[in-house]
């Protein structure tokens, strides 16, 4: 299946993106079929070969989520923004909530609960004093 993403290229602090077809097997880096755009983050502006990007599309090219959001933006595409999710982020979601499972029972749970209630009548009572 072939995939439009970005492509990262320019120098050490001055990142630029060529939007490139590609193998989605491929590393994003690696060999591309077709360079189809650029984007740079610094000044905001991209080129987009708009109808070579709507033939890839049409032949069973998927962009990727932030390529879609910025053909989006750029009026390339007529569609709503996706949320981009990384995988990253993905992961460390799953482990944040195997890890609060695991460190509070259900009997400190309940304890914990009770001290939040506590500590909240405290507040309203330090407000109504004032």
């Amino acid at each position: 299946m072939l995939a439009i993403r970005l492509n990262r290229v320019g120098r050490h602090n001055r990142s630029q993106f060529r939007v490139v077809v590609q193998e989605h097997t491929v590393a994003p880096g690696g060999r591309h079929v077709a360079v189809v755009g650029s984007y740079d983050p610094h000044s905001k502006k991209g080129n987009f070969r708009s109808e070579e990007i709507q033939r890839w599309i049409s032949n069973g090219a998927k962009p990727s989520s932030s390529v879609h959001n910025l053909l989006v933006r750029f009026g390339v595409l007529e569609a709503s923004k996706v949320s981009v999710v990384n995988k990253k982020m993905r992961a460390g979601q799953a482990t944040a909530d195997t890890k609060v499972s695991e460190e509070i029972p259900s009997e400190k749970a309940e304890l914990v609960d009770e001290s939040v209630k506590k500590d909240s009548a405290d507040v309203v009572l330090e407000e109504e004093k004032k």
